[in-house]
């Protein structure tokens, strides 16, 4: 009888932004299944107790920690090196760097939205055509890039996040066709609203009030719940998707203003 492989252990993977949230989920995650995973921030500050903790925690795969300004190619391609020095190779690459700030259109300024387009756009371009190009020589490989719901609809205020985001939605796509032959698959997870550092900040919405997973009448994830389906993206188990884009968003909606209840907290 067939049995699902989610495996991933004797892997490398790249995983950007994860000093913390969703993206630090996902470097645990993979990590605990076996897999060598690089990981990167701005601060080595942030990431190296990071790196670190997942060594302590899962017993399994090992991290390095790069310091890393996924805007910067020359500093991506350092980023590369260094994993292929210290694991032989990249089978994984996780776009999840990212960032935003609210403003009404008319009032972001060009730099404002020249750095939202770097960080979230260019940022995904950098790091694909350069750890692409070493899965492309070798076995081939997976991406799995970070979009987000911002992307798939109107977000208020967010009009320089969602046309970065709503971009790489496409180019996705377009790599998943393009790099098909090379033994390279490309899909896009693309999250709700989900319970990190920055949503506890923004919204006030701390880990210890958060609903559990079994709670389907939510709308408001746990990282973990996105580290899982970038899991299942990576694994052999999703060897016929490629150029996909899965929703995590929970309960739809229903108009503008979240409340504490429509969250799935209590009031």
């Amino acid at each position: 009888m067939h049995e699902p492989d989610f495996g991933v252990a004797g892997k490398t993977a790249i995983v950007t932004g994860a000093s913390r949230g969703i993206g630090r989920s996902i470097a645990g995650t993979l990590a605990a299944g076996g897999a060598n995973v690089t990981i990167c921030s701005r601060s080595m500050d942030r990431i190296g107790p990071v790196a670190e903790a997942i060594d302590t925690e899962t017993g399994a795969g090992s991290a390095l920690a790069v310091e890393c300004d996924v805007r910067d190619r020359e500093a991506v391609e350092a980023l590369v090196d260094e994993t292929v020095d210290a694991f032989g190779d990249v089978d994984i690459l996780v776009n999840n760097a990212g960032g935003e700030f609210v403003a009404p259109f008319e009032d972001i300024s060009q730099n404002g939205w020249e750095t939202i387009l770097d960080l979230n756009l260019t940022s995904v371009v950098h790091c694909s055509q350069l750890a692409g190009a070493v899965m492309r020589e070798s076995d081939g490989g997976v991406i799995v890039n970070l979009s987000s719901v911002n992307g798939q609809h109107a977000a208020p205020g967010e009009s320089h996040y969602g046309a970065a985001k709503a971009a790489i939605i496409r180019l996705t796509e377009t790599l998943a066709a393009e790099w098909a032959g090379d033994g390279v698959r490309v899909n896009c997870v693309a999250p709700g609203l989900v319970q990190t550092p920055g949503v506890a900040e923004t919204l006030g919405v701390q880990s210890d009030d958060m609903p559990a997973r079994e709670e389907t009448d939510r709308r408001i994830g746990h990282a973990e719940e996105i580290a899982d389906i970038v899991q299942f993206l990576v694994s052999p188990a999703a060897s016929f998707v490629t150029g996909e884009t899965i929703t995590a968003k929970g309960v739809p909606p229903v108009g503008n203003v979240m409340s504490p209840e429509e969250l799935g907290l209590d009031s």
